[in-house]
């Protein structure tokens, strides 16, 4: 889950048309093993992939740890992804390595026609310098190595349970989450039309109790946008101070300092109508004679109204280039800001928000309290404003769900279940309900019609 930052992305557009996706990687074909055949009546029921969930349990914490003692950095995952490999291949899963960089495609052909759906997990560590307060190296302060390994026990179930299975299954384990490159990258390849995905799902550690899922119909993760405003002039940098503060002043939320602020922003998500329905996360420096803007906003609509707000109050700035002489008023120019000169330049489209279909999300909530309870899902009603999540290029695609694993502990601190805080400590017991859960999802949406 990417932290707001300065860096350039290429990104998307909500403003002005889709990116191309080129074909790409070699991409291996499906179902190497031959599954054995099952009754046509037959199919993967909840009981059993709680047997086989229980059986891998011990299995799967010792595979996170291992993954968690070796972090690497976007776009080096090299360890993780031969990992995972080796995993996906003992299972009897066909599998590709090097998709999109270091990313891992694994496929599982059930035995009996159905759908094709899929499965996404990020494998990076968070770069020192995203860490809440900095840090030496890499760390999995973000909860990949959870979510590789629910993906790894989500694909051993299911092989386990192949004969029962319709369809089939393709797990994406990606690269570079954290710089918002690794989707772009492994989407570059062609590999959801080649595959014929249907459908895509995720999680996402956070901080709700664990044994709870978020769900999140009509939500899920702001985009991202930037802006750049140079300033000419003698005054250019005391102007840039100016317009920092008045372009900051466009934020609505600020980020969490303590964490009672964190609680109240986790309360607030879950809050009909509450204080982040709509947002504006902004922030703003000057760089010398030059202004910096990064922000995310919610709804995604509200891009194209923060820019205009951005250009406004830049032209403040922006005195005569021609003379000296205000044509408007056709005498010499004396506004607070005169001598300085400013041009707006957003460099990219805004990279998009992540949102849910309320229709999948809400399928999915159905599905959870069925089969785990009815306290095991919570609904979010608004979307954290100061993290990002590339499987938005994946929902943009096809339909899917992005769901919250509770990773919390009774009685934790908020910040070992936030991402990018320097002692997130996730609850291993998330692991199994994580691997539950989506596991009894998956085998429900290939036999869906």
């Amino acid at each position: 889950m990417k932290q707001p930052e300065e860096h350039v992305f290429a990104r998307r557009t909500v403003l002005a048309g889709t990116a191309a996706a080129g074909a790409g990687a070699v991409w291996g074909t499906a179902g190497t093993a031959a599954a054995e055949e099952a009754p046509a009546h037959s199919t993967v029921v909840q009981t059993a992939v709680d047997a086989e969930a229980a059986r891998l349990e011990r299995t799967l914490i010792a595979l996170r740890r291992d993954i968690h003692r070796h972090p690497e950095a976007p776009g080096h995952e090299c360890r993780t992804a031969r990992l995972v490999a080796r995993e996906l291949r003992a299972a009897g899963l066909s599998v590709t390595t090097g998709v999109g960089g270091h990313g891992v495609i694994g496929v599982l052909r059930g035995a009996r026609p159905g759908r094709t759906v899929a499965y996404r997990a990020d494998m990076d560590a968070v770069p020192p310098g995203d860490i809440v307060g900095g840090g030496p190296a890499p760390a999995h302060v973000c909860g990949h190595d959870v979510h590789t390994t629910v993906g790894v026990g989500v694909a051993r179930v299911l092989a386990r349970l192949r004969r029962h299975l319709g369809g089939t299954v393709v797990f994406f384990f990606q690269p570079a989450e954290e710089t918002l490159a690794g989707a772009r990258a492994m989407l570059a390849t062609g590999v959801l039309e080649r595959a014929g995905v249907q459908e895509i799902h995720a999680l996402h550690c956070g901080p709700f109790p664990v044994g709870q899922f978020a769900v999140t119909p009509g939500y899920g993760l702001p985009g991202q946008d930037r802006a750049e405003v140079p300033l000419a002039g003698a005054d250019a940098p005391a102007a840039a101070r100016r317009l920092a503060a008045e372009l900051g002043a466009l934020a609505t939320v600020t980020p969490p300092q303590t964490p009672a602020d964190l609680e109240r922003m986790v309360t607030d998500v879950q809050t009909p109508d509450g204080p982040l329905a709509r947002f504006v996360a902004l922030r703003a420096r000057a760089e010398g004679a030059k202004v910096s803007v990064v922000y995310r906003c919610w709804p995604e609509e509200r891009y194209t109204e923060v820019r205009e707000d951005i250009r406004r109050l830049a032209k403040r700035y922006d005195g005569p280039h021609d003379g000296p002489y205000d044509g408007a008023r056709a005498k010499p120019y004396a506004g607070p800001h005169a001598g300085a000169r400013a041009r707006v330049s957003f460099p990219a489209d805004p990279f998009p928000a992540l949102v849910c279909p309320e229709e999948d999300a809400g399928a999915l909530a159905r599905r959870l309290r069925g089969t785990l309870g009815r306290d095991a899902v919570t609904r979010l009603h608004a979307a954290f404003p100061f993290n990002g999540e590339d499987f938005a290029l994946f929902l943009d695609r096809v339909p899917g769900t992005y769901t919250f694993l509770g990773v919390r502990t009774s009685g934790a601190p908020v910040t070992t279940s936030y991402p990018h805080y320097p002692d997130f400590a996730p609850d291993e017991r998330a692991i199994g309900l994580g691997v539950r859960g989506m596991a009894g999802w998956l085998a429900q949406r290939t036999h869906a019609t």
